[in-house]
């Protein structure tokens, strides 16, 4: 268009600026010998890149030079190939700086006194495990006990004496004032003979129950217990025993020989060794 003007020609000043500013004319500035050709206006002009000293490395062998960039241009260089023992020039860094000392480890809080574990708040489960198995136990025995208690209950203590009554032989087998000991561990009896008859003394003494003993030397029986002393007769004589020893009832049985029944007993302080079953005649 007509009105458009060339931005490569310079513009005139207005008529009468000279005059009216004073000054002398100025001049347009060289774009083109500030901007080469290939650039545009107005842009900033690419620096030129010093060159690089390569570096050297121990040993007095140089380093690679590295690629040389422009960052305004945004043009960058290809690295040149490396010869072989020439190694990358890196920066060295002091054996202290490479690997820095770890820091204290701060110390771990002391725990509350009033904080506990679980297992002295509570139970663990060992514990738990051993007082169920003590548990179990005492249930257990407990139980068998009952069942035995209950079971011992359906059979009552029965104690298994020898029979109260029994025969001890015939008259002839025994000797005149002799006393004969043959019963008195099986039935607990003393066979006597004098020369009118027998009588059965029983062998518990009248102190305490204990079981004397006949001594043949002495003439007499002779509690082991307390010292208690009884004549053949069965009359007590020393010792606490408080009376004579009781006889049994003998009579002769069917057969022909001697029958002695424990179950029923005679008394000397009572007057019956008189009774006719206290004492048999033959």
């Amino acid at each position: 268009m007509a009105d458009e003007k060339d931005p490569s020609k310079p513009s005139e000043p207005a008529p009468g600026a000279e005059a009216a500013a004073g000054a002398p004319p100025t001049r347009p500035p060289d774009t083109a010998a500030a901007h080469p050709a290939g650039t545009a206006a107005g842009s900033t002009p690419p620096m030129p890149t010093p060159p690089m000293t390569p570096a050297t490395a121990p040993g007095g062998v140089q380093a690679a030079t590295a690629p040389r960039s422009n960052a305004a241009s945004g043009v960058t260089d290809p690295a040149p190939p490396r010869a072989a023992g020439v190694a990358t020039a890196e920066p060295k860094v002091p054996p202290a700086a490479a690997k820095p000392a770890p820091a204290p480890a701060a110390p771990a809080p002391a725990a509350p006194v009033a904080a506990k574990t679980a297992e002295a708040d509570g139970v663990s489960r060992r514990g738990f495990l051993k007082w169920t198995t003590v548990g179990w136990v005492a249930f257990s025995a407990a139980c068998t006990s009952g069942l035995v208690a209950s079971t011992r209950f359906l059979f009552p203590n029965v104690l298994f004496e020898p029979p109260q009554s029994f025969k001890v032989g015939f008259p002839s087998e025994y000797t005149v004032g002799e006393v004969d000991t043959r019963w008195k561990d099986a039935y607990g009896v003393w066979i006597v003979r004098n020369s009118d008859g027998f009588y059965a003394l029983i062998a518990v003494c009248t102190h305490l129950g204990c079981s004397p003993n006949w001594l043949a030397a002495e003439n007499k029986f002779k509690c082991p217990c307390h010292g208690s002393g009884f004549y053949k007769t069965g009359v007590n004589f020393e010792g606490p025993a408080p009376r004579p020893l009781e006889r049994a009832r003998i009579v002769l049985s069917d057969d022909g020989q001697i029958l002695v029944d424990k179950s029923v007993k005679f008394q000397a302080e009572k007057g019956e060794w008189t009774k006719e079953e206290s004492f048999l005649k033959v």
